[in-house]
């Protein structure tokens, strides 16, 4: 049952669905569900690096975005600008 939820938190990228799962692991006795919750703890942990490098990825995109929206402003004086 658990090994089931956990293949499916990882095919539909339910990443609460995994934290939770994580959180209450079960005691496994049978060498073949250690097996298999090895590898689906391997692939889980494949999906958790992509998930963050693509969002360290969009995370960089949004501050070059926002570098380049603030170079076209041009700076406002200052409140006491006597000069003028």
């Amino acid at each position: 049952m658990w090994l089931n939820q956990l293949k499916v938190a990882i095919a539909t990228e339910d990443f609460s669905l995994l934290e939770s799962l994580l959180v209450d692991l079960p005691h496994l006795s049978d060498t073949k569900e250690i097996e298999s919750a090895l590898i689906l703890f391997a692939q889980a942990k494949e999906l958790l690096e992509a998930k963050k490098d693509e969002t360290k990825a969009s995370m960089q995109q949004i501050k070059k975005n926002i570098n380049f929206l603030k170079s076209g402003v041009a700076d406002a004086p200052a409140k006491f600008d006597i000069s003028s």
